[in-house]
């Protein structure tokens, strides 16, 4: 009887750790935190790559190229206060301005990055990497504007100076890398009061090359084309796009102005390595085919954003 007992309690507890319900929210929770540790590794990698960057090859030769590093740059010249402990202190105040205007879950993220960054600037060695100025400038520069980046697509900053960013694309839709700078101008023109000509053409070279970097890999990485075609084939072209290339087409009717003619438009949207494809297709069918191609940074839907069958 008590044998029994014991194996009925047992079965009951087995049963109630492995029923649906529990393994459904063990694997959720699992991948939540999944996601959780790979975007905290994904900003501390972003921080190290930005702490290299001003350690290595902006602070060495005096380019105080923007944000809270670049202003900490310059007081660590002007009053030989520590790079990180400006940092620190700046990241402290501009936290709960993030908190404020941002909303939990960037306060969150840029939490990580605001502590990480002085911890981390302080660790890496302030040596010169590149003797070349304008090459080391250059470098710099494009490893700032990915770092930024990658921060940013985790809806993180480092803190500083690229808060404020983030509060204009929120508030007034501004483009993360215009903002970034416009915020950068200030500190580049205390580089010009406390350094030199020459290290104030470099600071604002280097917010160049680290905006055009950041603009590059939020909308130019991933450009697709949009293709509008119009031809007597339209049928056959159609049936090759939807199962050679596998994209979906929009046929659309169009009216000539000129003769009033009805006739059938397509609408495809397609990655740059299926536009050679494309290309292949209507001219088999029809080499008069008149095609009116454009370049989109952000498309949204089924085959882009998901894939087919995913939803």
């Amino acid at each position: 009887m008590k044998k029994s007992r014991i194996y009925s309690a047992f079965f009951y507890i087995i049963n109630r750790i492995f029923c649906h319900n529990n393994l459904n929210s063990f694997f959720a929770g699992y991948l939540i935190m999944l996601k959780l540790i790979k975007k905290i590794l994904q900003i501390a990698f972003a921080i190290v790559l930005i702490s290299v960057c001003v350690n290595m090859f902006l602070a060495p030769h005096n380019i105080a190229a923007g944000g809270l590093t670049g202003l900490a740059v310059i007081l660590e010249e002007l009053v030989s206060l520590e790079r990180s402990m400006v940092i620190m202190i700046g990241n402290a105040a501009l936290l709960i301005v993030t908190l404020i205007f941002l909303g939990k879950e960037v306060f969150f993220n840029t939490v990580i990055g605001a502590s990480l960054l002085p911890l981390i600037i302080g660790l890496v060695p302030k040596i010169t990497l590149v003797q070349d100025t304008m090459l080391s400038m250059v470098v710099g520069s494009v490893i700032f504007g990915a770092a930024v980046s990658v921060l940013y697509h985790n809806k993180a900053s480092s803190g500083g100076t690229s808060v404020p960013p983030l509060i204009f694309k929120k508030y007034f839709k501004m483009n993360t890398s215009i903002g970034l700078f416009l915020t950068d101008g200030i500190v580049v023109v205390l580089c010009l009061l406390v350094f030199s000509v020459d290290a104030f053409f470099y600071a604002v070279s280097s917010i160049f090359i680290t905006s055009l970097t950041m603009n590059y890999l939020e909308n130019g990485i991933n450009k697709k084309k949009m293709v509008y075609i119009i031809s007597e084939f339209h049928e056959a072209i159609s049936n090759d796009i939807l199962y050679d290339i596998g994209r979906g087409v929009t046929v659309v009717p169009v009216i000539g102005a000129y003769n009033q003619d009805e006739r059938r438009m397509l609408m495809v949207t397609l990655n740059k390595k299926d536009y050679q494809k494309l290309l292949t297709i209507v001219d088999k069918y029809d080499k008069k085919a008149f095609m009116i191609t454009d370049t989109v940074t952000d498309v949204h839907g089924q085959g882009f954003t998901y894939e087919s069958g995913s939803i």
